[in-house]
């Protein structure tokens, strides 16, 4: 890595961090909502059954959350260590966002969180729920405050640059900035979708292997009701952030497009396939759908949006990058529409729990939604390139001044230990949704009848697992 200069290490190591980061939070934003719609629906039906997912999807959600709170403690501090210039320059703004969310939404969710995995025996349902329904509420706010701050950089307003420095002038406009409703709306649909996939995941995957049983049915029966109903909503509320971008950010939209210039009297192509070249100037091999761009873009038939040509050379995102991560993301969206609808037609043939190729479908797709999030991410993020304050601060004059032997070393350790730390995470999660919701194991068994005598930390709700792999048909 020493060939690399130290801003694109410190690039690679953020990017790296928050990759591993808004997998987790994203999870523990649809799964505290979905212990939540669970517990109401015990509650109004008593029906064991929601119970029984209850206290098995909670251990999945405090392992989740562990892992997020290890993550995010990590990312914040580069902000300091890494990246002092933009924290020195632009703190008064984005520091006191992220003190918001801490004192709103984290300790809210900690007040609550012990409440919720381990109060069953020590407080009534009531009050219970009502644990459930803040530890939830905290998810959402914490993700409003992030989506804030990161929409500000975006999109910024509100501000006066007073000492060489960015201070707040009015906090209304700073929040309420012109992407944030969009990119909160987007946010929090992916976020259920990425958790419905997932549910839905270990709900086929406990069906294909024969543990077909009233649990696993409800489970998998909600995830695929949640998939239908948000996917075309997601879409939709993408196209209007998309056109949301394209007035405040058109380079972003134009290297998304792979779009470099205009003929006059001509409408804009969708490129479905192609290999954009920053260097020709051009997208190479490309596979277009005539009119379409204009279409989608400006809902016109003749419409025009700019080029990358508009744009100066160095004020150019990598559109080789962003044109295909979004379309990943795209392609992703149209999978989850797929499988929703799917799901809808055989639920209406009373064949939803039987069909395995489409099981295999809903299994495959599990991680679909997480992948979709960071090619989102990455569309957005490296699509603002090259500023980090978009139109204010250029990405170089934010970065630390450290050597490339210190950025690549401590990358390389970052690597190291989050691929260890977070790899036995994940597999630890995997092995517990294959092994499912099987009551007669004792897996669905409140917290407290398993955790006598021991520390009630989050990730105390979580059983052991025999480190033996699954076996598929086993």
């Amino acid at each position: 890595m020493m060939h690399l200069d130290p801003l694109t290490l410190a690039r690679i190591q953020f990017g790296f961090t928050v990759s591993f980061h808004i997998i987790f939070p994203a999870v523990t934003i649809g799964m505290a909502s979905y212990l939540a719609v669970l517990e109401a629906l015990w509650l109004v039906r008593k029906d064991a059954v929601y119970v029984d997912l209850y206290h098995f999807w909670s251990k999945v959600f405090a392992v989740n959350f562990a892992m997020g709170v290890v993550s995010g403690l990590v990312m914040a501090y580069q902000f300091g260590t890494n990246w002092s210039y933009f924290s020195t320059y632009a703190g008064g703004i984005t520091g006191p966002l992220l003190a918001y969310e801490a004192l709103t939404a984290f300790f809210l969710e900690a007040g609550f969180l012990g409440v919720m995995l381990f109060g069953w025996k020590k407080v009534g349902p009531g009050l219970h729920f009502f644990a459930t329904l803040m530890v939830a509420a905290g998810t959402l706010i914490s993700m409003t405050w992030i989506l804030a701050s990161n929409s500000w950089m975006q999109t910024p307003q509100g501000y006066a640059i007073e000492g060489g420095r960015m201070v707040p002038v009015n906090w209304w406009q700073i929040i309420f900035n012109p992407s944030f409703p969009y990119r909160l709306l987007h946010m929090g649909l992916a976020a259920y979708l990425a958790t419905a996939l997932y549910v839905a995941a270990a709900g086929a995957w406990n069906l294909l292997h024969g543990r077909d049983n009233p649990r696993v049915r409800t489970m998998f029966s909600m995830a695929m009701w949640m998939v239908l109903a948000t996917a075309p909503i997601q879409i939709l509320a993408g196209d209007q952030h998309g056109l949301n971008t394209l007035q405040y950010q058109p380079a972003k939209i134009a290297a998304i497009e792979g779009h470099w210039s205009n003929t006059p009297g001509e409408s804009v192509p969708l490129i479905l396939f192609g290999w954009p070249d920053m260097q020709a100037e051009k997208t190479l091999a490309s596979v277009e759908i005539p009119h379409l761009g204009s279409l989608i873009l400006t809902h016109s038939w003749d419409g025009q949006i700019r080029g990358l040509d508009d744009f100066p050379p160095d004020e150019r995102p990598n559109s080789t990058i962003v044109f295909w991560t979004f379309r990943v993301m795209v392609g992703l969206g149209m999978l989850m529409l797929l499988l929703g609808a799917g799901g809808a037609w055989l639920r209406w043939r009373g064949d939803l729990y039987r069909q395995r190729p489409f099981l295999w479908f809903a299994t495959a797709m599990g991680p679909s939604g997480i992948v979709a999030i960071l090619a989102g991410w990455m569309t957005t993020e490296i699509g603002r390139q090259p500023w980090v304050v978009y139109n204010v601060m250029l990405t170089a004059q934010g970065v630390s001044e450290h050597s490339a032997l210190a950025m690549s070393a401590s990358l390389l350790v970052f690597i190291v230990l989050y691929v260890g730390v977070f790899g036995i995470g994940i597999t630890y999660l995997l092995k517990l949704m294959a092994r499912g919701p099987d009551r007669q194991s004792g897996a669905t068994a409140p917290a407290e009848e398993r955790l006598e005598g021991r520390p009630s930390r989050p990730l105390s709700a979580a059983p052991d697992i025999d480190p033996t792999p699954i076996i598929p048909g086993g």
